[in-house]
């Protein structure tokens, strides 16, 4: 009996606590970041890495046709963003490895491949939501304050397209916490 009720109680609190652990965004970039070119390309690199690879998941997974269109439009747009990067770094003589994903990001990728059909676009959209919000604060920081030319200029370049990234995330996500009105 009591191992039933240790048993049934670990089962509630794990269902209990797995919508907190769920639709984790990955880690923001170092704040060096923000100025350094060696390390926003590395940062702009996993973040495109990171959207392209959760959209990919989406594309694929998700029941609703908005949240497809979305997906497909973040996997388009990311790699044409990765190539610019990688472009202007060239020009300026950076180098970077290609971009991996760190354990928070492929954490984030592991619950949107677990997700359930009816869990799906609510864990997608709040990973999207602050994974665009630092991608646009790195950007921007570095569009500023950047210590190189030609990726100061790309970093500007990629702010109104994640900005129209993050503005259509939280309009789908306000559209699928009403059900698929909306979307």
């Amino acid at each position: 009996m009591i191992r039933t009720t240790a048993f049934t109680l670990a089962l509630a609190l794990g269902g209990a606590a797995l919508p907190v652990a769920a639709q984790t965004p990955p880690p923001p970039p170092p704040p060096e970041a923000k100025m350094q070119a060696p390390a926003y390309v590395m940062a702009a690199g996993k973040s495109d890495l990171f959207e392209i690879n959760s959209s990919q998941i989406a594309a694929e997974k998700s029941p609703n046709p908005a949240v497809k269109r979305y997906a497909q439009m973040l996997i388009r747009h990311h790699q044409k963003t990765t190539a610019d990067t990688m472009a202007a770094a060239r020009k300026a003589g950076v180098t970077a490895p290609p971009p991996a994903l760190d354990p928070g990001a492929s954490a984030s990728i592991a619950e949107l491949q677990a997700a359930a059909p009816a869990d799906f676009d609510r864990i997608y959209l709040a990973q999207q939501v602050p994974a665009h919000q630092a991608a646009l604060d790195l950007h921007k920081s570095f569009g500023a304050n950047g210590d190189q030319n030609a990726l100061r200029t790309t970093a500007k370049k990629a702010v109104p397209i994640v900005q129209g990234h993050l503005t259509q995330a939280e309009r789908l996500m306000g559209g699928a916490h009403a059900g698929h009105k909306g979307m």
